[in-house]
């Protein structure tokens, strides 16, 4: 089990189990304040890396190449159509909020997804909350022949704590769904809103 399957699992676990969840929250913070501790790096880190970077690292594998949200935000100005956004989270966080003109693909049914009418030469960038999840649908779009798929680093989170706008069905918004407490202390712009 990846030290991913250990969050995600850890976070996802059935109501009343708060010491468990206690448990995942503790060992994040704990990870993080590791990280960081006395100036210290990851092995193969650079000292300037932030807290959110090194816990990326551990969670990426890296299957699928990057594409940082300021390049993101840049393609879409130049060439909006030509880029497919897949958000590959749950719905509820979907319905809070999503980058502008995103397509939605349920993360736990992302195989049964009907692509067939996209070219496979079309670029993809895929993104969930903090890229994880996304990363394993882009390898899967990569097996299926997508050509130019990449994973938006660090996801939504990132996106927004980079000052890049969301939007629902109402229209712009500063609501982001914050996946779990957990996950929460990673995003720092925006609304926390979990429905």
């Amino acid at each position: 089990m990846s030290l991913s399957d250990v969050f995600f699992n850890s976070t996802r676990l059935l109501p009343g189990a708060r010491q468990s969840r206690r448990w995942a929250a503790a060992l994040l913070v704990g990870l993080a304040s590791s990280l960081t501790a006395c100036g210290q790096s990851a092995p193969g880190s650079s000292p300037s890396m932030s807290a959110y970077d090194h816990m990326l690292r551990l969670l990426f594998k890296p299957t699928v190449p990057y594409i940082q949200s300021g390049e993101l935000a840049s393609l879409l100005q130049t060439k909006p159509e030509g880029v497919l956004l897949l958000d590959t989270r749950g719905s509820a966080e979907y319905r809070v909020s999503h980058l502008p003109g995103a397509r939605f693909v349920e993360f736990n049914t992302f195989r049964k997804t009907d692509l067939s009418a996209v070219p496979r030469t079309r670029p993809v960038v895929v993104y969930c909350s903090v890229g994880a999840r996304s990363e394993q649908v882009g390898a899967w779009l990569r097996e299926q022949g997508f050509r130019d798929v990449r994973n938006l680093y660090g996801g939504l989170f990132q996106w927004v704590n980079d000052g890049h706008g969301v939007v629902n069905a109402q229209g712009p918004t500063d609501h982001v769904h914050p996946y779990s407490v957990v996950w929460r202390p990673w995003l720092k712009r925006g609304i926390p809103t979990y429905e």
